[in-house]
């Protein structure tokens, strides 16, 4: 899965789809995760790398992400 190569991205959070017009904002999570993704990092990294640095539940977080990676191809910021 990756982060298509258009999206502007800050580290705050602002998310911009030139091809759509569309902006959107998100959380720090949100925000770490889109860099996680623009670095090529898969789906397991991400949930690895999260639940060690937060200590949140691995099933929840799975889930959250399941639903955020969701979202984030409905608004075509995802390959």
């Amino acid at each position: 899965m990756k982060l298509r190569k258009n999206i502007a991205s800050s580290e705050e959070g602002f998310i911009f789809n030139p091809g759509t017009g569309d902006s959107f904002s998100t959380n720090p999570i949100g925000a770490e995760i889109i860099s996680m993704l623009r670095d090529d990092n898969g789906l397991q990294a991400i949930i690895d790398h999260m639940c060690e640095k937060y200590d949140v539940d691995k099933v929840q977080f799975e889930k959250d992400l399941d639903d955020y990676v969701s979202q984030l191809k409905e608004a075509s910021i995802l390959e």
